[in-house]
């Protein structure tokens, strides 16, 4: 819990022992992210390693083959002071990743950029600098959506009553994570973060209709602007079923109820969520729903909250969520500018991560999950988010570095880093990216001396036949930099 009720004395104190004491807390998340993971829906769907029942004997789940956790010790003193972390040392960072780097199959065109946490800090280099990030895409989309919205921002779903008698209309307000039915009982626990659901607005719309009678139902998706198809992606995404049209009135990711397809029209399909749900509560329904603007003001008849941003954040982070990424950079583009579009979005990440001093000249940014190929962004302006989240300064973006994938623990890299040093699993999180013959991963590694070290490494040319094997270097480079000893005595 944030420490917004102590004395502005008392909050100078935290932050300053927060900088001091983050490469510590950092190693730690690091570590008990893995260990409990059972607390998200993709812990005991996608760690096969976990014999045990996470929820009933969470002390007998094992850590992945080659990888020794550290005893626990409950008496930490909190209050004891840490020693400020130490900048790379550039020659050994070179020494530890150049070898992979350099690896053929990533192609011709290769860039890699390591520090410290601290901006301003030596930085390692090598490439160019710009690169096509594919879904890493996704840390600039959500920093800026944290630093703009806020952690504890929700998304509000609402029934109000339309012009017509008994007419009821479901307004988007443009959440990424709603969903059409509420989660099963015996899943609750074990998903994250919790989803509002259409199935359950309707319900406390019928109560509030007097659950008889004739409806007819509308909706109102008018909240975002301009065209559900990306003129910045590749023509068959949307109509190949690659990514589904975005809307401010999405269910289950635009998912068509088959479960095989995406819909056409996400928010049609979930006013048809509606009207059935409505009708299995006991009322008439009668036509097919029609797309309506309602004015403001209109009496509200029930509503659904999301989870809070943070949360979200986390997730799309953690399975590369492409539609909700987009979402939410329409929700930053409406935050800045009042254009909830895909060019109001990514102009409005730019300028937010500009507008902390985050240097973003001659980055080109075209849609907020990183499927455009257009898109190149600077390994420096990645490496200073990074920094910048994870310092004293980025309290409100801090679950862009918390929502990293965890090296052979969760999400997209869970089942990566089976080659190279076995003690980066666990103490490399990162954010991949990935397109035909384009290959990323940003995020953070500790060094073997305790050190932790932002990095971003992106190949943009690599033959597509040689996929797995581009992915693979990646992943060594990134294993390499927990193996080192990377960093040097400061002052």
């Amino acid at each position: 819990m944030r420490e917004a009720r102590r004395s502005e004395k008392r909050g100078r104190e935290v932050r300053h022992l927060a900088s001091r004491w983050l490469p510590v807390v950092l190693v730690l998340a690091i570590l008990g992210a893995g260990v409990g993971a059972y607390r998200f829906e993709w812990g005991q769907r996608y760690l096969p390693w976990l014999a045990a029942d996470p929820v009933t004997e969470p002390e007998a789940v094992l850590p992945p083959a080659g990888l020794d956790l550290p005893e626990w010790d409950p008496a930490v003193d909190d209050a004891a002071p840490m020693v400020q972390g130490a900048d790379i040392a550039p020659d050994k960072v070179a020494a530890a990743v150049t070898p992979d780097l350099t690896d053929p199959d990533l192609g011709k065109h290769v860039v890699g950029a390591v520090s410290s946490l601290t901006p301003g800090s030596p930085v390692w280099t090598t490439g160019d600098g710009r690169y096509l990030p594919a879904s890493t895409t996704k840390l600039l989309t959500l920093g800026a959506a944290l630093a703009t919205l806020g952690p504890d921002h929700t998304f509000t779903t609402r029934v109000v009553r339309g012009e017509a008698p008994r007419e009821v209309v479901l307004v988007g307000g443009g959440d990424p994570q709603l969903a059409s039915q509420p989660v099963a009982l015996a899943e609750a626990e074990s998903t994250y973060p919790a989803r509002a659901d259409v199935t359950t607005l309707a319900l406390t719309a019928a109560k509030a209709l007097g659950g008889r009678g004739r409806v007819k139902v509308s909706f109102d998706d008018s909240l975002f602007t301009g065209p559900t198809d990306n003129p910045a992606w590749r023509r068959d995404y949307v109509p190949d079923d690659i990514a589904s049209p975005i809307t401010a009135l999405m269910v289950d990711s635009g998912i068509a109820p088959d479960r095989l397809s995406r819909s056409d029209d996400p928010s049609l399909a979930a006013a048809q969520v509606l009207a059935s749900a409505l009708g299995a509560a006991g009322l008439k329904v009668v036509g097919e729903p029609q797309r309506v603007v309602v004015p403001s003001g209109t009496e509200e008849l029930a509503s659904v909250e999301s989870a809070p941003l943070s949360q979200i954040a986390e997730r799309i982070l953690d399975v590369s969520d492409n539609e909700g990424s987009e979402v939410i950079a329409h929700q930053v583009g409406l935050a800045v500018s009042g254009e909830g579009s895909f060019e109001g979005g990514a102009e409005a990440v730019l300028q937010t991560l500009g507008g902390m001093g985050i240097d973003v000249t001659g980055d080109e940014v075209y849609d907020g999950s990183g499927l455009s190929r257009r898109n190149r962004v600077s390994t420096a302006t990645l490496l200073a988010l990074l920094q910048r989240a994870a310092g004293p300064d980025g309290e409100a973006m801090r679950n862009i570095v918390t929502g990293l994938p965890v090296a052979g623990f969760t999400g997209s890299l869970t089942y990566r880093f089976a080659e190279g040093p076995p003690v980066a699993r666990g103490l490399v999180r990162a954010k991949t990216g990935t397109l035909t013959g384009v290959h990323a991963l940003a995020g953070i590694a500790v060094g073997r001396d305790g050190e932790p070290m932002a990095f971003v490494f992106g190949a943009d040319k690599s033959p597509d036949a040689k996929k797995l094997d581009a992915q693979q270097a990646l992943d060594r480079a990134a294993a390499a930099l927990a193996a080192c000893r990377c960093s040097q005595p400061t002052g």
